[in-house]
């Protein structure tokens, strides 16, 4: 499982010419499912996620989470964070979730974030989206779980 979480001040997702998922101060976060992922790593990426401290205190220093700045999450299915481009020019995506798998965990996060208490907005899984974005630092965190989960 892999998360690419942007700091943002603001972030919008279209669908078909409509907005179908906005936040102001938070993180967009891509999510991205690979085969074999689980609820367990789910969890696991979850917590860190909203434990991670990516936001300036009164002293501009990174100590704070997303918690303490009252911040929303949108939150956009990826499964291109799985592209193999170790073979030719054409990356292929055989290391990404099947469909069903990957938006049955999709779902399954937010429903987690929301669960402790969290504003989540989301795209539309599997649709083609409008991404907008405007990320303060800018600040971008890659978490992978083989990286999380140990």
């Amino acid at each position: 499982m892999k998360f690419v979480i942007q700091v943002c001040s603001e972030s919008s997702v279209e669908v078909e010419g409509k907005i179908v998922g906005e936040i102001g101060k938070g993180a967009m976060v891509l999510v991205g499912i690979g085969q074999g992922d689980t609820d367990e790593i789910a969890d696991k990426m979850v917590k860190k996620l909203l434990g991670l401290r990516i936001y300036p205190d009164a002293a501009g220093k990174t100590n704070l989470a997303l918690k303490d700045i009252g911040g929303s999450l949108l939150m956009i299915s990826q499964f291109t964070l799985y592209a193999d481009c170790q073979h030719g020019n054409r990356p292929g995506f055989t290391d990404a979730a099947d469909p069903g798998e990957a938006n049955r965990l999709y779902e399954y996060i937010m429903a987690k974030c929301r669960e402790q208490g969290y504003t989540v907005e989301q795209g539309v899984f599997g649709a083609d989206m409008r991404v907008r974005l405007v990320n303060e630092g800018p600040f971008t965190i890659v978490l992978d779980s083989k990286d999380v989960v140990k």
